[in-house]
């Protein structure tokens, strides 16, 4: 008589681990959009500079950047604070996204968080080999020549550290209810 010995295998794929990150007003307002549709299968976060938008947030993980930096105030449209700011929370952004496999960030930029902080989470993210996409909007036309500089000049800073980067000028998004 021949005797078969079976065993059970799990064949079933780990399912990876994907996380959307949204940086700023903007990017927590697109988290909001995301969470309201009912998007399934990713984690949510929130980074903000300013503690009463934080506060409003229904999104379970949030990082309020730059404590000492901004007071929960936030950056003012200054990038350089944004950039502060992160640089001040680096361990707090490290321990939600380090188990990753992918990483959405997304931000409106030209002004202070968005613009100064996402190239910080990219470069965090690149040092521990998470696979990033950055995007991110540009601002309207009629914000001005300043709005514009900077969201340029953050754009070419993420770059060096994302995967791949989507820009979007604003007057191309269109919100669906």
């Amino acid at each position: 008589m021949v005797e078969f010995a079976f065993e059970l295998v799990d064949t079933a794929a780990k399912k990876a681990n994907i996380k959307v990150i949204g940086v700023g007003g903007s990017g927590g307002n697109a988290i909001q959009h995301m969470l309201d549709k009912g998007i399934e299968g990713v984690d949510f976060l929130c980074a903000n500079t300013d503690a009463q938008d934080l506060a409003q947030s229904s999104v379970e993980s949030k990082i309020q950047l730059g404590i000492e930096t901004t007071r929960g105030l936030g950056a003012g449209m200054n990038p350089d604070i944004g950039k502060e700011s992160a640089e001040e929370s680096r361990e707090a952004i490290t321990n939600a996204i380090k188990d990753s496999d992918m990483l959405f960030i997304t931000a409106g930029f030209g002004g202070g968080t968005g613009t100064g902080a996402s190239p910080v989470i990219a470069s965090i993210a690149k040092e521990l080999e998470i696979l990033t996409v950055g995007i991110v909007t540009k601002p309207f036309n009629y914000e001005g020549d300043l709005r514009s500089q900077q969201a340029e000049a953050g754009i070419r800073k993420l770059e060096q550290h994302v995967d791949s980067l989507i820009v979007i000028p604003n007057e191309k998004v269109e919100i669906t209810r």
